[in-house]
């Protein structure tokens, strides 16, 4: 068991593993992404309150529960990477910090998109939004000691604990509309009771968190992929394979 997890936690094995699943990842991506923006666009009915303008939902949702999900991967990551000292780990933590930071800005761009004609402005300091824009701070935070630290393990190991101190903020974006009386939507889909959403409205917005979820893993194999080589780029691996490149050229 031991040695199957050191053979996908090595560099060399996950960079070559990675290819073959980046063109799965990839294609399933855009398979669910056309016939979730079909469904959503076309499909769906229009809300019987809030019109056509409720479609953006299906952009805003999936990219919420993105932000919270990529900062979990980060966070675990991170966490693995400073006490077993796991490069993959580290390499996967740097590369879904700034996929991580554009789906909470799509986030709060699409939300406010929804709230100005819904609620007669651009922002209101509810707990959900504020607790929304802490996380894209703490991303930005992870990035930038990523970015302003040379030594990438020493960056790695700042940047673990700027994450998994941010941990705490998860719970309190989840369960900020039911801890705090605030402005935006209670939850529709995770209730145990019968769903708000009509089946109409929840498939494509279930095809659509599928096509966001393929779309991280896709592109974050692929930074993962470049990090792997800049880390491992003196190692006998990489100048065998850059050797192999220059030579079928």
């Amino acid at each position: 068991m031991w040695d199957l997890l050191h053979q996908f936690a090595s560099p060399k094995y996950f960079y070559y593993l990675s290819k073959r699943l980046i063109l799965w990842f990839g294609w399933l991506c855009l398979v669910f992404m056309l016939i979730g923006l079909y469904y959503s666009l076309f499909v769906a009915p229009p809300d019987y309150q809030q019109g056509e303008s409720y479609r953006i939902m299906f952009i805003h949702v999936p990219a919420a529960w993105m932000s919270m999900f990529v900062y979990m991967v980060m966070a675990i990551s991170g966490g693995i990477g400073l006490i077993w000292r796991i490069k993959l780990a580290e390499v996967i933590a740097a590369s879904s910090a700034p996929l991580g930071a554009s789906f909470t800005f799509l986030a709060l761009v699409t939300g406010s998109l929804w709230g100005k004609p819904m609620w007669g402005t651009w922002w209101v300091w509810d707990a959900r939004l504020t607790s929304e824009l802490i996380l894209l701070f703490l991303y930005l935070g992870v990035i930038a000691l990523n970015s302003a630290i040379e030594d990438k393990r020493t960056a790695a190991r700042a940047s673990a604990v700027l994450a998994l101190v941010g941990v705490v903020n998860i719970p309190i974006i989840h369960y900020s509309v039911e801890w705090w009386n605030t402005l935006h939507q209670g939850p529709t889909i995770t209730k145990f009771d019968a769903p708000s959403i009509h089946i109409s409205m929840l498939i494509p917005l279930l095809l659509m968190a599928i096509a966001f979820k393929l779309y991280y893993l896709t592109v974050v194999l692929i930074r993962a992929r470049c990090e792997v080589l800049e880390r491992e780029r003196n190692t006998s691996w990489v100048q065998e394979l850059v050797s192999n490149h220059n030579g079928s050229e």
